[in-house]
């Protein structure tokens, strides 16, 4: 009998919109929404078990999934390793979002003894463009959280917003993954929405992505794996092997196929970087959303979908990143999240 890949589902938990740092690129707004309480965090947790224990029993299915907890800055959360207890109860595999600045060794060890899988910190470039993007002696601290993360033990990815501000240096970025001894690095396009959209002029266009992308697939990097959620990048194929880039994974886009968002106050959206509510886990079943929403109903259907991505040949493994359609189209004045990926070089 052949191997079959687990069908993979994940929730990305926001933990709080607070944060310490003032990115230029950031998709939040200035708005600071009621957090949810410890005891409601643990509702949803058993609430997601329970749905996906159904699922595998229902459909027979091999199904892989976790929570990425993350903010604003998750350590900013008094009860943050409160939750990560109760996810390990849940036997979740755990994944954290961070800046890296509030990571001292002390935390490093309790995450480590958790049992969290992967830490992932934002590193912008060398010091000089990450300072002018994330806050002036961010680079230095999010260095320090990047040492504490690698000397416990946790798998550390490396992660680049790329824009017109950085994308010359994300090399340096794998310069410095390299060199630190972390296990991954990863890369994503700015996202016009929340604060960022004051950089809608910083896009990389459809020939820089392309370029840049081409470079990046024919990277060979021993001992440190590239990885990328981006859909487009779907369209490239690994010409440098198993040490190059890692694939995407089937299915494009996750946003309405793969995973669901929950901010601090309980609303579900597809995608943190597309904000189009769909309901709240304080009042919705997210079993019922994932069946009947309109919305992630539209996502899926590619008969929904407008300008190139309606009519391409690769949306089952691509789709498009809808929350860039989403952002761009609202610069327009159209507002669509079913728009065409403004980026896209095909």
């Amino acid at each position: 009998m052949p191997v079959i890949d687990p069908f993979e589902f994940f929730i990305q938990l926001h933990l709080t919109e607070r944060c310490n740092l003032r990115c230029r690129h950031c998709y939040q707004t200035d708005d600071r929404p009621e957090e949810m309480s410890l005891a409601e965090i643990v509702a949803l947790i058993d609430e997601v078990s329970g749905m996906l224990d159904d699922w595998r029993q229902a459909y027979g299915i091999a199904l892989s999934s976790s929570f990425t907890v993350t903010g604003g800055e998750p350590f900013l959360r008094q009860d943050f390793f409160e939750v990560l207890e109760e996810l390990r109860k849940g036997r979740i595999d755990t994944y954290i979002l961070s800046n890296g600045t509030l990571i001292t060794p002390e935390i490093a060890q309790r995450l480590a003894a958790i049992g969290v899988k992967g830490v992932q910190i934002s590193i912008e470039g060398p010091e000089a463009v990450h300072d002018s993007i994330r806050g002036a002696g961010s680079f230095a601290s999010s260095l320090k959280g990047i040492r504490n993360i690698l000397d416990s033990g946790i798998e550390l990815t490396l992660n680049t917003t790329l824009s017109e501000l950085n994308a010359d240096c994300f090399m340096d970025v794998i310069d410095l993954a390299s060199s630190t001894g972390a296990q991954r690095a990863g890369f994503s396009r700015l996202v016009p929405s929340g604060g960022g959209s004051k950089m809608l002029g910083k896009m990389l266009t459809n020939d820089a992505v392309e370029q840049m992308y081409d470079k990046i697939f024919a990277l060979k990097t021993p001992g440190l794996k590239i990885v990328t959620g981006d859909p487009v990048a779907s369209q490239f194929r690994n010409p440098a092997g198993e040490d190059a880039v890692e694939p995407v994974p089937s299915g494009g886009c996750a946003a309405g196929v793969s995973g669901l968002t929950i901010l601090p106050d309980g609303t579900i959206t597809p995608c943190r970087r597309m904000p189009v509510p769909i309901g709240n886990v304080k009042t919705d079943s997210l079993r019922e959303l994932w069946a009947t929403s309109e919305t992630l109903n539209a996502l899926r259907d590619k008969t929904r979908y407008n300008g190139k991505c309606g009519s391409c040949s690769k949306w089952s493994a691509c789709r498009g990143c809808r929350a860039i359609a989403f952002a761009y189209s609202l610069a327009q004045g159209n507002g669509s999240f079913l728009a065409e990926d403004p980026q896209c070089f095909l």
